[in-house]
């Protein structure tokens, strides 16, 4: 009981912050070089949010997508520091979620939500990192039970799922099972980098292949040639309200094609050169494919089309129509963008040139003045409060598609009247990544 009412205070505690706003008065330029703005980007987060499982405003220990995002994200850093207090705050958050004998709590596998895969990659990588230094937590003995228990987890848990999760025709994850014959973008950030680790992990190239396959199949059916985007969802049977007669979603929602890119720069870590793997094009027809060298040309192809929509470094909400009356500037898809374009030239799929982009949104987000959206404030994204505390402002909370009470129609209205918070980790945790990245490229 103590345990609840503690959770309970500490949840009305950080909701009164979440809904502060950020300071009238803040320096045009907060800090030049993005690797210093990295670390103090970082260190205010875990301030904000002294465990992992409260990052993003969470209320409770939760196996949560948002979670996964900001453990990664320092792990990340963890890997280009040596700082071992990054690698400490995602471990200790899956030491508590996941059970000795490997199962997680707050997880429902009966529900196949390819959210509550995310996760796991965060504890493949904490596993990789035990395996590389025991040390980290407390020796080869320590180390023995905690790999068994975080390898228990993602083969008896996350890996028995997406054997059973429901396909489309030619192969393509449902994104949940209560959301039929649809793939979201998404998705693919939720369940591929986690396979393709995983894959890597234990020399199980056939869950490279699977990553491979879902990326592939989600482009196949969403990419759009006139607008260079892809939309957000593709309903196979064509039936939903918000699916045209192609099952296309009817708008550019511009996290939803964040997470798709980020998804594929972060696979590519796990896909070695040379990587043969069959695709599945439906109607029992398959076709022997470089995965490898098709990721980096759907990167190439999307990140030439980013530009035309960027106004001032930053990206709107429906990413397609900047200009069009409601319409706002968004945070979570402008620092995505900024993490997968940065890493993506470091990592030699984008040419060097490409790395403008990125800048551009870096300085964007601390020099481009706008009228926040249901309020007063006029400024940049990115504020520094009375306390000197870092603040990423006008962050899309959530969207979707479908689903009940509310049905969520996929319409311009519906998209430009989602809520707006600030300090949101889908948005804070690839934020610095993407200011570290461009820290490592000058």
């Amino acid at each position: 009981m103590k345990r609840l009412s503690f959770y309970l205070v500490l949840s009305l505690a950080f909701v009164s912050v979440c809904m502060a706003r950020p300071k009238k008065k803040a320096p045009k330029n907060l800090i030049d070089d993005p690797k210093e703005m990295a670390i103090a980007f970082a260190e205010d987060e875990m301030k904000l949010f002294p465990e992992l499982w409260i990052y993003d405003w969470g209320s409770r220990p939760f196996f949560g997508y948002s979670q996964g995002v900001g453990g990664n994200a320092y792990l990340y850093l963890y890997a280009e520091t040596g700082d071992p207090r990054y690698f400490h705050y995602a471990e200790e958050w899956c030491d508590t979620l996941v059970n000795e004998d490997g199962s997680i709590k707050k997880r429902a596998m009966e529900a196949y939500n390819l959210d509550l895969i995310r996760g796991g990659w965060v504890i493949c990588q904490v596993y990789r990192d035990i395996q590389a230094n025991p040390e980290l937590v407390g020796g080869k003995e320590a180390a023995k039970a905690k790999l068994k228990k975080y390898k228990d987890a993602m083969e008896d848990e996350l890996i028995r799922q997406l054997r059973n999760q429901p396909r489309t025709c030619d192969g393509g994850f449902w994104h949940k099972l209560v959301y039929q014959h649809q793939m979201w973008l998404d998705g693919i950030y939720m369940a591929s980098p986690f396979m393709a680790a995983y894959g890597d992990t234990f020399q199980k190239d056939e869950w490279k292949a699977e990553a491979l396959q879902q990326v592939i199949t989600c482009w196949r059916h969403t990419y759009d040639p006139k607008t260079g985007l892809l939309h957000h969802a593709w309903d196979e049977s064509a039936s939903q309200r918000w699916s045209d007669k192609e099952g296309h979603s009817p708008n550019f929602w511009g996290r939803s094609i964040g997470w798709y890119l980020m998804a594929m720069v972060d696979i590519l870590d796990y896909i070695p050169e040379g990587f043969q793997s069959r695709l599945n094009l439906g109607h029992k027809d398959t076709i022997t494919i470089s995965g490898r060298d098709t990721l980096i040309r759907y990167i190439n192809t999307l990140v030439d089309a980013l530009p035309q929509y960027q106004r001032g470094g930053l990206w709107y909400q429906v990413i397609d129509q900047p200009d069009r009356e409601g319409n706002w500037p968004e945070a979570t898809v402008t620092t995505q963008f900024l993490y997968a374009i940065a890493k993506a030239v470091n990592k030699g799929y984008l040419p060097a040139d490409r790395r403008q982009i990125a800048m551009d949104a870096f300085n964007g987000l601390q020099q481009t003045p706008f009228k926040y959206r249901d309020e007063e404030f006029v400024g940049p994204m990115l504020t520094r409060d009375a306390e000197g505390r870092l603040t990423l402002g006008q962050c899309c909370a959530v969207s979707g598609l479908g689903g009940s009470p509310t049905y969520r129609d996929g319409s311009y209205t519906y998209y430009i009247n989602e809520r707006i918070r600030h300090d949101d980790g889908k948005g804070t945790g690839p934020f610095f990544m993407g200011c570290y990245e461009l820290g490592k490229s000058k």
